[in-house]
């Protein structure tokens, strides 16, 4: 019987997106490499897929872009990425469980991603980052900026809901009543939960896209490692408490679509009265969780004014 998803693929709008994604990372002088992170003898297998510079300038600083749930790193930063190639030397990674990226550990926090991203970097020869973090990639970058404090010079928090607590869900901050409702959601399965997912994402979300489009969108994207990322989501919220959450000292830029529906803004004012005076906070109007690709432009003037202005 002939394989109806070997067909779509052969068709594939997504497949297609992501090998224009590929070629524009090529070009912009970053190659994709595979490392193995695993320990010696460990029976754990822990293996991180990154882009990084074909030719690294160590005169140049360096930069770590962090991407969250949804499409993948490259359809997350494609349309910034060459703002920063040219001053700095750009890694773009996959988070474990996302891309090429995994590991047999069974530890699913952010501080264990923010681990192995440290020792990928140092794979890497580079020792002293600045980190842009998107909602997810947020939460690990903050872990990065906690654990490894003389590693992290400055960091960009893009709609990350570092400061939420597990009981924000029972209060109802949150659009949704449960944490199974927002698994589905972020992991999508079926095409009516991936319009769930734009219409949290976007202020102006994009309508009547077929049912063919979205399954192939779902076959490509978010087919891989469910349950894993199901419990990263978990992982996030069970019993975290923002008394718990440390405080960093690095200069910090924290950017929030004004519409935000997936982490409301509240969240946003939240984490900058949690860091203090070492961090400022940008609000985009007439956008929503998807502020990097609904207001792509704005998003990049603050990060280059963040990034770049004061080098």
């Amino acid at each position: 019987m002939f394989d109806h998803m070997k067909l779509l693929r052969c068709f594939s709008f997504t497949a297609s997106r992501d090998w224009f994604f590929r070629q524009s990372f090529a070009n912009a002088g970053l190659r994709s490499v595979v490392t193995d992170l695993s320990h010696g003898n460990s029976i754990a297998s822990t293996t991180m897929h990154c882009w990084i510079p074909k030719s690294p300038n160590r005169t140049k600083p360096n930069l770590l872009l962090l991407h969250g749930f949804g499409a993948n790193a490259m359809w997350q930063y494609g349309e910034h990425l060459r703002a920063f190639t040219g001053r700095f030397n750009v890694y773009v990674p996959d988070l474990l469980f996302f891309g090429l990226s995994s590991t047999s550990e069974q530890n699913r926090t952010e501080s264990f991603q923010a681990r192995c991203l440290m020792r990928l970097m140092e794979a890497h020869g580079v020792h002293r980052m600045s980190i842009v973090g998107i909602s997810y990639g947020g939460f690990v970058g903050y872990s990065l900026a906690a654990q490894f404090p003389e590693k992290v010079e400055k960091l960009v928090l893009c709609c990350a809901g570092v400061c939420l607590e597990e009981k924000d869900m029972e209060d109802g901050l949150f659009k949704v009543p449960n944490l199974e409702e927002a698994t589905g959601i972020l992991i999508p399965q079926t095409p009516e939960k991936l319009k769930e997912l734009i219409r949290f994402s976007f202020v102006k979300p994009m309508k009547g896209v077929p049912s063919f489009f979205l399954w192939d969108f779902i076959d490509v994207m978010c087919t891989e490692f469910v349950e894993e990322k199901r419990d990263l989501i978990k992982s996030i919220l069970k019993d975290r408490r923002l008394s718990d959450l440390p405080r960093i000292k690095q200069k910090s830029l924290v950017i929030w679509g004004e519409d935000d529906q997936i982490f409301p803004l509240e969240l946003g004012y939240r984490l900058k009265r949690h860091i203090g005076e070492n961090a400022e906070i940008v609000v985009i109007k007439k956008a929503g969780h998807a502020v990097n690709l609904e207001k792509s432009k704005e998003f990049l003037k603050h990060l280059k004014s963040f990034l770049i202005d004061s080098l």
